[in-house]
Parts: C-alpha cells; structure tokens; sequence
C-alpha cells in the first residue's frame, strides 16, 4: 500500500531530494533508491499531474526522428522499448501501426520501406513476425477499414508498444516506496538555502495542511518539467510545446494508425485505449501560463478535420469527443522554426549551487536517463553503485509466464461477475496486484460491476485505488488512477455518486465531497 506521511521529511539528511514527480522524477527516485541512496521525492500536485499523464501512452522508437537523422535517439529509444516489453509484460502492450500509402502523399513505399528496414534493425533482434510487412491497397484497406479507400496504393505495418502512462509513474513511485525512499505528493519545494554557495536544504511545504518544514539534502535533483524554471531561480533555459490529444468512440481494431498531417505533413496517431481511440498529437509553441494548459478549439479543429480527411463515409464533429487532454513538452533550447523540428533528446543541466535539472526526453527513455542522473550522483557521493533499472521486472510485473498468469487470472475475474473486457484492463493496470482486487469483490456485494456502463472500470478498481494509491483529490482518481473524465462523458449525478462512494475510504464529509465536486466543475 502506498503511504503519504508528511513527517517523514523531517529526519536525517538525505542523499537527494528529486523535485517532480512524473516520469523522470520517478525512475530517478526509484533507481536511487534501489542504489542504496537515503531519497525523498516530492511533488508540488499529485503523481504524474501533468505531461506524464498527456502523452500519446506510447513505448516507441520514434519512427519519425528517422527523417531527422536522429539515429541515437531512435536506438536507445527502441533499445528501451523491447526491454521494457520483456521486464514488465502487465504494464507495457506491444501494439501495431499502419502506415497508409496515399497516391500524392509525403511518404512513399521506398521511403518507408527503407526506414522501417532501419528502424527494425536498430532495435535489434526480433522474431515471431515483428518486423515490419508491406501490404497491397485492397489488403490494407481490410485492414483498416476506417481509412478513405480512394487513392490508397498500399500500406505498411510494423511494431511499437503502448502503456498507461500514469499508471507507469505510479507504479515506479510504489517501487521507489517500497525500496526506503520517502515519497509525498501535494508536497511543494520552495525557498533553498545555500551552505557555501551549494544547496542545503530546501523549505517545504504540505499543500493539504499548510504545514512546513526545512528538509536536508546533500544533492537535489529538478525534475519539475514545466515547472522547471521556478527552482532554476526564474531562469526559463528551455522550448514548451503543448500536445493536445482527443478522445473519439472506437474506431480501430487493436492496431494503431500513423497518419500524415494534410495541413502541415506532421505526423500524428490514431491508438486504440480503453475501448475508445486516441488522436493526436499537435506540436505547438507555447510561452503561456504553465498552470493554465488547456484544449483549445483551434487544436480540436485541426485534429478532427485531419481525421476526417482519412476517414471513410464518417464526419466527426465536436459533439463525437468524448474527451479532451492538453501536455507541454520541455524542450532543449532551439532556434528552429517549428517544434517538431526540435530533437526530443535528452540533456542534464548543473548549476553553480549543485541543482541538477532535467530538460527533455520522451517517456521511453526516461529509465535510461535516470540512470545517468543517479550515476552522477553515486559519483558525487562516493557510492560507485550500479544502475539496476536495465531488465528488472517492474514492481508489480507478475512472476513466471506471463500469459499462463493472465489467462488465470481472467479465469478467476470472471468467476466473480467481472466482465471480460474489464478484467483484461484490471490486468493492465495492476499487475502481480490484481488479486486486491479480487479481495475487494469478495468483500463488498456489487464491487464487480462497472462505475458506468460504457467503460472498462469496475467499483472494486476504484475502490482499491482510493485506499491504496496515495489518492488526494477526486481529479487524482477519477484522471490518473482511472481515467474516467477522459474516456466517459460522465454526468454530474455519477460523478457525484463515485465521490459519495469512495468518501468513507478517504475520510471525507459532506463539505469536503462539495469542494471535491466543484473542483472539477460538479455541482
């Protein structure tokens, strides 16, 4: 279980304290850890808050960064992606993607024959049929019966993986728990001291209490992504860009597409999550309010009108989205035109007062540059640890074979009344857990039973949640412990009936259920 204890910052001094608790923050709190390191990791909101819960959600390469020359990035990147496949089977999905031919596009069938060679050999040996496979016009469009047929010459298939990228950094911040290290979330850094012109100690503060108190720390670590520039003394050393993704009914199978931009020659995807389909993303500028990122109606023009354009018989409006999520990307600096143009690499930033800063990346290679980060500072401390991270199973990865396990597993779920769809999504979301779950539906009647009809969460998965999972707010549950407001046009009466159901786990009253309710716009 997963434990939010303020008054575990008030102790000896620890090797580092991360600040930022999304995907970098995590894997470099949870390799540290595993390293022996004394760690705290904060969090100014909850888990994952922000660009680590509004991604694309997927394990990838890149095939794009080919087109750019980005060979290390793509290497590394894939190298990531086939070693999480193996090492946590529960959490990471191979999945699919259909590259379209169009007669007059910008990819033609040389180009991605040759990029897709690459970009299978980069990522090393893969069998069982992973490599990519070349598709005539009429076979393709069987297989996607979505895409517009008229124009079609062929179509490519070839192999990524998908996550729940929530989830992702909510399991490695459990890892982190578990191996010592001291985790808040609500938990906000501010003032640092400075002993000899190199950081000390920061002021921190509980943003559910008010509550404050000095924490000491030999090294700190800012992994506060958008919010980077508040613990870099206002200094902003970096490029935003903000990804929008919408939400739409099922339109795949259990492939996913690579479409090319008419507007723009961009690339973007249509996934399948959760039984509904993903579409994006936009690459924007954006030198707006960091705490104010939103959806804008120009982003959801440009997304629909560029689904539309490759859909067949099919006019997607407003009305047809179901949700709506906007991220920023931090950048390394550039003086590119465009954001796509912008390498997604990676780079660590030292300051003169030892404050250490993570600027870019993606979220497949975060573990790899993690692990740099943590090499560095085993460096500094004189602990000549090795990283551990590379291969090892997720924390809650099951053990032995893996589809033996599942097929159990979902043999048991439905032996309680779980439907089928839900439980393989249970699988997904919890790993080695999932029994909790199971527990919970033997102890309360109707647990099995989904929250709302069209979408694949069951009252005993949000339930387990809220006691075990270092719930704050409602938003924390119902967006990043299950991702409800973005798959389920949810109406105030359920939304309204999940807070009043989960409100004797969390120790909340009447009053407290209202602010819950207006803080996500319910009355």
């Amino acid at each position: 279980m997963m434990t939010r204890d303020f008054s575990r910052l008030n102790g000896p001094i620890f090797d580092v304290l991360v600040c930022g608790g999304g995907i970098y923050g995590a894997w470099t709190a949870y390799d540290a850890a595993l390293r022996g390191l004394k760690v705290v990791l904060i969090d100014r909101g909850d888990w994952a808050n922000a660009t680590s819960s509004a991604s694309s959600k997927l394990v990838h390469g890149g095939l794009r960064y080919l087109e750019n020359f980005d060979f290390k990035l793509v290497r590394k990147t894939l190298a990531e992606r086939q070693m999480l496949l193996a090492a946590a089977p529960h959490r990471v999905r191979p999945l699919r993607f259909g590259v379209p031919v169009y007669r007059g596009g910008r990819l033609d069938r040389f180009r991605l024959a040759v990029g897709l060679t690459l970009y299978d050999g980069l990522a090393g040996a893969i069998g069982g049929g992973q490599g990519f496979r070349y598709y005539g016009g009429r076979r393709f469009s069987g297989r996607f019966p979505f895409l517009r047929a008229d124009g079609l010459k062929a179509g490519f298939t070839y192999l990524d993986a998908q996550t729940d990228d929530a989830r992702l950094v909510l399991e490695l911040v459990a890892g982190a728990q578990s191996a010592g290290a001291v985790c808040v979330n609500y938990c906000e850094a501010g003032d640092f001291l400075e002993r000899d012109g190199k950081l000390s100690a920061t002021v921190v503060t509980d943003r559910t209490t008010g509550e404050s108190m000095a924490v000491q720390a030999r090294h700190f670590v800012n992994t506060a992504g958008q919010w980077a520039f508040r613990l870099q003394q206002g200094r902003q050393n970096y490029r935003l860009s903000k990804g929008v993704h919408l939400v739409l009914p099922n339109l795949l199978g259990n492939e996913a597409l690579l479409l090319t931009a008419k507007a723009d020659g961009r690339v973007f995807f249509m996934i399948p999550w959760y039984g509904r389909t993903l579409v994006g993303t936009t690459d924007t500028d954006y030198a707006g309010d960091v705490d104010a990122v939103k959806v804008e109606a120009e982003d959801i023009d440009y997304l629909l009108n560029e689904v539309n354009h490759f859909a067949r018989n099919t006019h997607w409006a407003k009305d047809d989205i179901i949700g709506a999520f906007a991220g920023l990307r931090v950048l390394k600096a550039s003086d590119a035109s465009s954001p796509s143009a912008v390498s997604r690499d990676w780079e660590l930033q030292a300051a003169p007062n030892g404050l250490l800063t993570s600027i870019g990346g993606k979220l497949t290679s975060a573990r790899s540059d993690a692990a740099e980060i943590v090499d560095r500072l085993c460096g500094d401390l004189g602990k000549p640890v090795r990283c551990a991270t590379f291969g090892k199973p997720l924390p809650w990865a099951p053990e032995g074979d893996f589809p033996a396990w599942s097929a159990a597993m979902i043999r048991r779920a439905v032996a309680l009344g779980i439907d089928r769809e839900s439980a393989d999504w249970l699988l997904f979301r919890y790993g080695s857990r999932v029994p909790e779950i199971f527990d919970q539906c033997g102890k309360r009647p109707g647990s099995a039973a989904r929250i709302v009809a069209d979408a694949p969460f069951i009252v005993a998965d949000l339930l387990v949640c809220a006691r075990t999972e270092m719930v704050v707010r409602l938003e924390d549950l119902l967006r990043r412990r299950l991702p409800l407001l973005i798959l389920a046009k949810l109406a105030p009466k359920e939304v309204r009936r999940i807070a009043e159901t989960i409100a004797p786990v969390l120790g909340w009253d009447q009053e407290r259920i209202e602010a819950e309710l207006k803080a996500i716009c319910v009355s």
